[in-house]
Order: C-alpha cells, then sequence, then structure tokens
C-alpha cells in the first residue's frame, strides 16, 4: 500500500490556467512512470484559488519520483506557475467539514 498525500498549489499571479493544466497533466504523469497507484485522483479549489490534490503515490516512490527527469521537469513548472501552501493556511481547513469546488482532472 502507498501513501495518500494532500498537496495545496497557490497560483501565482496570472498563472491560473497554466497552474489547473498542470495539475490535469500530474497525476497522469506519474501514472505513466508507476510513481501512483490506479486509485482516482481529486483536486478542488478553495476560496481563494488554490487548488488542492489528493493522491497515492505507490510505496517507495517519492523518493523515485525525485530521481525523475520527466518528473523534476514538472515540478519545475508547478515551481514557476505557483507557491506550494500548508493546508492550514486556506480558510476552509478551520471548519469541520472543509468544503472546496469540485475540479474535473
Amino acid at each position: 500500500m502507498g501513501a495518500m498525500v494532500i498537496v495545496a498549489y497557490r497560483p501565482k499571479a496570472g498563472f491560473e490556467v497554466e497552474l489547473e493544466a498542470l495539475v490535469r497533466e500530474h497525476v497522469p504523469c506519474l501514472r505513466a512512470l508507476g510513481l501512483v497507484t490506479e486509485r482516482p485522483a481529486q483536486a478542488m479549489r478553495a476560496k481563494d484559488g488554490t487548488i488542492v490534490e489528493v493522491f497515492e503515490w505507490q510505496d517507495g516512490a517519492i523518493e523515485a519520483a525525485h530521481s525523475s527527469p520527466r518528473v523534476v521537469e514538472l515540478w519545475e513548472r508547478f515551481g514557476a506557475a505557483c507557491t506550494y501552501v500548508p493546508l492550514r493556511e486556506l480558510a476552509e481547513a478551520e471548519t469541520l467539514f472543509a468544503q472546496f469546488e469540485p475540479m474535473v482532472i
């Protein structure tokens, strides 16, 4: 069994559309490389525009991803388009039942 992760991407000004495209590309890329499970990934948008993504890594794949040129290149594009933020920075995280706008990925 792998590890479930939840990551929040806050788009940089003017990069909202590019970030959404990157999120759509992310898990399919990782899956093609055998790094994530077949469990369906989820993406959602917070009220401030931050995108939250949930997916499951294959066991041991997090380390392997860091040595994949394809993944490193993709993550560099993420770095240009967004800031990674802790979930606690989202207003939704202050509520008992956090609600987000669903996204199609």
